[in-house]
């Protein structure tokens, strides 16, 4: 039998990019640490889409750092060099959700599942992310795959026919599944054949009306570990 490969995506999916406000926090109070956080993030996903757009790159890093630049002017606020930088650093230890670990252990335990981690992060900030996140278990993973080599973004088509390429399942998009709690990423990997688990953790059902929505729509990763598992019997 076939192996089904399982891509999670980690910023948003595995990782919670919200936890970063706690650092924020210690210089502007919760309620503006979690409105810049949100900019934050909305920004950094903006420029790599604006990127793929004008067919350049840029490392994620530099790019999480410039949206990070652009929230603080958006609140009328800054931050000097040194505290731009441990903010970054707190990116390799972002706090995982609740539901992941138990989600991991599980498909560890399936033999017919390989599961690996597909980010628009850099090589080195993807393995910080993964391997410094006291909170992550991450010995499930059987590979850590970066958009780096392709130097585009989600959801160019490209990245995901590289991620098919780098886990054997070229040809055989339809044993690949992405884990993804953006709407963007499925819709991408769905538009080159993969099957993909969109992580609704709020509850408010698929509303994207751009390309064809998830193979399945799920409130936790452990149902995902369902979901792929009827897909091997």
């Amino acid at each position: 039998m076939s192996k089904i490969v399982v891509a999670f995506d980690l910023y948003g999916t595995l990782l919670s990019t919200e936890s970063i406000a706690q650092e924020l926090a210690s210089h502007f109070g919760d309620d503006k640490a979690k409105s810049i956080a949100a900019v934050w993030r909305k920004y950094q996903l903006e420029y790599t889409w604006r990127l793929n757009s004008m067919k350049k790159y840029e490392h994620f890093s530099e790019v999480t750092k410039k949206a990070l630049k652009h929230a603080l002017a958006e609140h009328s606020v800054g931050l000097n060099d040194q505290q731009i930088d441990k903010l970054m650093e707190a990116y390799d230890s972002l706090s995982t959700f609740p539901d992941v670990n138990p989600a991991l252990r599980r498909l560890g335990e399936n033999k017919n599942i390989e599961s690996v981690v597909f980010s628009n992060g850099t090589q080195t900030m993807v393995s910080n992310s993964v391997h410094k996140s006291g909170s992550l278990d991450s010995s499930v993973f059987k590979d850590l795959v970066t958009v780096d080599a392709v130097e585009m973004f989600k959801p160019a088509p490209e990245v995901y026919q590289y991620l098919a390429k780098k886990v054997g399942k070229e040809g055989q998009e339809s044993d690949l599944w992405l884990v993804s709690g953006n709407p963007f990423d499925i819709v991408g990997s769905r538009a080159v054949g993969m099957q993909a688990a969109w992580v609704d953790r709020a509850g408010n059902g698929w509303q994207d009306a751009l390309g064809q929505g998830p193979t399945v729509v799920v409130k936790s990763l452990e149902e995902v570990v369902d979901a792929v598992e009827s897909h091997t019997k």
